[in-house]
């Protein structure tokens, strides 16, 4: 299979190796991007804890939070210039505000239904905001929880939401803080499925430094290396951010129980448009 530049270029955002070794990679597992990922953690280029396959788009994620619930949201556009526009910013608050306080079933629920301050259907009052504002704008995704409630939105580029068994806002704004910089996945072990466990024990066990340990001792090393690797994927067990002394766990203890929170990363997942500016600029000059 002919490995093109992109593909090199691809996998190397997702893993953060270096460019002859993810080209190597390419070749070893005939451009298979999954499996190539996979050579390259075994063989220690690219750090296990890499967020995989997160492509940046545009847009804003915006938070809304009151007494009873809160609520966040992402909307995309095509570019950062139109994510910094007043009339975006605006539409993604109040988008925040909606989906808080009418609680829709889904996307399309809330595309369908009719905004109370304006009388007109959600993806008409989109769409004229297209019109305007020139650029594509889509709904991407939200989450919405009830009861004790808290934000942190960090730029408009990640957001969180967390709900707790009980009110205290300078603790809930803490824990908000820390899932923004240090993503956790989970909230406690028990949270873990099996087979992600299982995955990151098959690729510890394959890794290079340790093939040629008895098998009695390489699951031993593997056993402390997942175990590890696990207790920095759950909240509870992640050094808290503004004091690494203690756990996030330890912080919390006697005082709340996080019960749910949700972690976006603006774009996560989703292809960014890419411009080849030389092009662009010849076409405007022969224009």
């Amino acid at each position: 299979m002919n490995i093109t530049a992109q593909m090199v270029k691809e996998l190397r955002d997702k893993t953060g190796a270096g460019m002859m070794d993810a080209k190597k990679a390419l070749v070893e597992t005939d451009g298979d991007m999954e499996k190539a990922m996979e050579v390259l953690r075994q063989k220690g280029m690219a750090s296990a804890d890499k967020k995989m396959g997160r492509i940046a788009a545009e847009g804003l994620i915006a938070s809304f939070v009151n007494d009873s619930c809160g609520a966040m949201v992402e909307v995309n556009c095509e570019t950062d210039f139109v994510a910094k526009n007043d009339e975006f910013k605006e539409l993604t608050s109040g988008l925040a505000q909606f989906v808080a306080e009418s609680n829709p079933a889904d996307v399309d629920t809330l595309l369908a239904s009719t905004c109370p301050k304006c009388g007109k259907v959600i993806s008409e009052v989109i769409k004229e905001k297209i019109a305007s504002i020139g650029e594509k704008i889509t709904f991407r995704r939200f989450v919405r929880y009830e009861g004790n409630t808290a934000t942190y939105i960090h730029n408009g580029k990640i957001g969180v939401l967390i709900e707790t068994d009980k009110k205290d806002d300078e603790l809930m704004n803490d824990i908000c803080l820390h899932i923004a910089s240090s993503a956790p996945e989970f909230i406690s072990r028990a949270e873990i499925p099996q087979s992600v466990i299982d995955h990151e024990t098959e690729i510890e066990m394959g890794k290079e430094d340790l093939q040629k340990k008895p098998e009695n001792i390489r699951a031993k090393i593997v056993e402390g290396r997942v175990n590890k690797l696990m207790a920095s994927r759950v909240l509870l067990e992640q050094p808290f951010v503004k004091n690494p002394d203690v756990t996030v766990g330890q912080l919390i203890e006697g005082k709340l129980t996080i019960q749910k929170f949700t972690r976006y990363t603006l774009g996560e997942g989703l292809e960014k448009r890419q411009d080849n500016f030389a092009e662009e600029v010849m076409s405007q000059v022969k224009g």
